[in-house]
């Protein structure tokens, strides 16, 4: 079951003093997060929607003003929190491409190695429970069956 909502970037801190927030995009692109109309901030259990006021950025960088957040102590409150977005407006994907949060509870196929020699019959190894930003790349937790 595909969920409704998608991270599509993180605060990372003020821009300016009235509450503007620099957002770093989950996708490494930034054009959709300047169309965003409405947001859910969150963080653990704790969320707050928020309306976009205003937008603006570009090529590596955007800055986002949400309702109700009108200073860079508010913004500090609020730096780390991932940004949703319901699932039509995350960043389109191209072939070959997945959002994330659709690896969760996906099976782990191990196929017994690159050999042919093995040729091991493919097996499941595990169910995905999380991804997890690993420096060089993604880690996949797993529950092991």
């Amino acid at each position: 079951m595909k969920k409704e909502q998608l991270v599509v970037g993180f605060v990372r801190g003020s821009h300016g003093y009235a509450g503007e927030c620099k957002v770093e995009s989950s996708s490494g692109e930034y054009e959709h997060l300047l169309k965003l109309e409405e947001v859910t901030l969150r963080h653990g259990d704790a969320e707050r929607k928020c309306k976009v006021e205003s937008s603006s950025g570009g090529g590596h960088v955007a800055y986002l003003k949400f309702s109700g957040i009108n200073s860079d102590e508010e913004v500090r409150k609020y730096n780390g929190w991932e940004i949703l977005v319901d699932r039509k407006y995350a960043k389109p994907l191209k072939k070959g491409e997945w959002y994330i949060e659709d690896l969760k509870n996906c099976s782990l196929i191990w196929d017994g190695g690159v050999s042919a020699a093995s040729a091991a019959p493919a097996e499941s190894v595990g169910t995905i429970t999380d991804v997890l930003e690993g420096g060089a790349g993604y880690l996949l937790e797993v529950s092991i069956s």
